[in-house]
């Protein structure tokens, strides 16, 4: 879709505090362009960025809202005429309308766009890779679907050649993007909402690499099944990474190194570095050393190494980039402590990233009581993937299950947070229990956690909250 920006002036944003929508808001409010717009009166982290902007936003959607010398409207996809009234305003007015993901292509399809997409850790992997290319001095420009704490933001706008987008399955607005380049991370079903089965979600992946030009390059992960037999494709040179001594980038040598106690401030988690080697076709790449936790962080920084490689960019520069980037929030986020308990919240809302969380968790403290507090998001993915979910909480002693998130999609499925919590005290006797509310879960919680405690919370909707109100102050 061809979107002319000349003569935009005054853009209205229809659920501007969206994660994702906060970017592109933050691209034409870098372009001049006057920006307005609403969402629910819900707090996001993208409130203090709209703040910080000084972009004016009401807090419910209303027909009269919607400005009368709008020249372009600019929509979340969780909304259409029939779910909200200032969508069907617009419509009525018949003003020039076109959707966040739209507006991300256009920008995107203007560059060199590297692409990152799949089920698990594009938000974190794209992160990486921008603000890499960024201490790289190739002044990228961004869009990624978190605030990335080395920026205070989401969005990079830069003058280089590249720009690095989170690329968002769901919908399936991969088919929007003309990428040069694309990093693979995973792929497990998801999104029942909109794809039928596995196959269908699956083929979105395959005719987005499909339409890879022969001159750039797939970077994929190499363990799994799922993301070589998408990879199969891909008309352009496929470079794998992973632990298989049949990875392009193989990754040996993991080690953990602790910073030490005495030098890090009270407001800190004490820091566990990942030290690792990278062998690309058996030739070492030299040693890196990371910051964020977990095995698959570590698959995370491989597909950044593997593309820069590719890229030709300097390794030492790639190196030092690695090891300063601080992550994305809400990805195993330190928040503070309460009563000596250690509190962290995550985005994950899959079955693998739960697992995944709680066993770096596990991994980081394994004498401390680690407490699971559950935010379910949407119905469908809860119903779907029930069994699984049921089966996510291994490595946590204790789990709360909160009402599920419906978000802007769904107010009801045939599911309840109770059904979770009967399928996994059925395997380990009273490890759950349904908490309805956030503000219930906190009164539980306040005075029963201590020094031996680590509490996370977990989900894509709200109950970051749960971990934000135990903070002491």
């Amino acid at each position: 879709m061809f979107i002319n920006l000349e003569n935009i002036k005054k853009v209205y944003v229809i659920g501007i505090k969206g994660s994702g929508v906060i970017a592109v808001v933050e691209i034409l409010h870098a372009m001049g362009v006057e920006i307005s717009g609403s969402d629910t009166a819900e707090k996001f982290f993208t409130d203090e960025i709209l703040q910080r902007l000084g972009i004016a936003y009401f807090e419910k959607f209303a027909a009269e809202n919607v400005p009368s010398d709008a020249d372009l409207v600019i929509y979340s996809t969780s909304y259409n005429a029939e779910n909200n009234p200032e969508m069907a305003e617009a419509q009525k007015r018949k003003l020039k309308m076109v959707s966040y993901p739209e507006m991300l292509a256009h920008f995107f399809n203007e560059k060199y766009g590297l692409a990152v997409c799949g089920t698990h850790g594009k938000t974190t992997t794209s992160a990486w890779l921008a603000n890499t290319l960024k201490d790289c001095g190739l002044d990228p420009s961004a869009i990624i679907g978190s605030k990335v704490l080395n920026w205070g933001g989401n969005a990079l706008i830069g003058q280089g050649e590249f720009f690095v987008a989170e690329a968002d399955e769901y919908q399936n607005k991969l088919r929007l993007y003309d990428p040069k380049a694309v990093i693979l991370t995973s792929c497990d079903f998801d999104h029942p909402d909109f794809f039928a089965d596995f196959a269908e979600y699956k083929k979105a992946f395959q005719e987005f690499v499909a339409r890879l030009p022969k001159v750039g390059f797939l970077v994929t992960w190499g363990d799994s099944v799922d993301t070589l037999e998408i990879a199969k494709s891909c008309k352009a040179e496929v470079v794998t990474y992973g632990f298989s001594k049949d990875a392009d980038c193989q990754i040996t040598n993991v080690k953990l190194q602790m910073s030490n106690k005495a030098q890090i401030s009270n407001d800190q988690m004490q820091k566990e570095f990942q030290l690792f080697e990278i062998l690309f076709k058996e030739k070492s790449l030299g040693e890196f050393k990371i910051q964020l936790s977990g095995k698959h962080n570590i698959l995370n920084a491989a597909a950044v190494v593997a593309t820069c490689h590719k890229l030709q960019i300097n390794l030492e520069k790639v190196r030092a980039a690695l090891k300063n980037f601080q992550g994305t929030s809400r990805r195993f986020e330190y928040i503070g402590e309460r009563n000596g308990a250690i509190l962290i919240d995550d985005y994950g809302h899959h079955p693998q990233e739960l697992q995944a969380t709680l066993a770096g968790a596990r991994a980081r403290y394994p004498e401390k009581n680690i407490w699971a507090v559950f935010h379910p998001h949407t119905f469908t993915r809860t119903k779907a993937l029930l069994s699984e979910f049921s089966q996510s909480f291994d490595a946590a002693d204790k789990v709360i299950v909160l009402d599920i998130y419906g978000s802007a999609r769904e107010t009801q499925g045939g599911v309840h947070s109770r059904d979770i919590v009967k399928l996994i005290n059925q395997f380990s006797r009273d490890k759950a229990e349904h908490i309805a509310t956030i503000p219930e879960a906190v009164e539980y919680l306040k005075d029963k956690i201590g020094p031996d405690d680590v509490v996370i919370t977990i989900g894509a909707g709200n109950g970051w909250e749960v971990a934000a109100k135990l903070k002491e102050k």
